[in-house]
């Protein structure tokens, strides 16, 4: 569960933990993300169901921007996939 009084950062990196990420990824990607992303994009991608219950280091950051296309929000692609890139290294 992740507390209100986390920071936006750590509420995006816990969920995108939460959706399977490995830590160091969600970590470098949520920083990123809510530098760039409004909070209704961010509450877009926190609300992805296909990845409900993965433990962290399930999926790739490659498959995870494949999934962020189901919100057909080119903002959110352009981001997910700039940031998934950058995190790589």
């Amino acid at each position: 569960m992740v507390s209100a009084c986390a920071t936006p950062r750590t509420q995006i990196k816990n969920s995108l933990v939460d959706k399977g990420l490995s830590e160091p990824t969600a970590d470098c990607m949520a920083e990123r993300m809510v530098d760039r992303l409004s909070t209704g994009q961010l509450l877009k991608i926190r609300g992805l169901k296909k990845f409900e219950k993965k433990n962290a280091g399930d999926i790739s950051a490659n498959e995870f921007v494949k999934y962020t296309r189901a919100l057909q929000d080119p903002e959110i692609i352009g981001v997910v996939s700039s940031s998934a890139i950058v995190c790589a290294f």
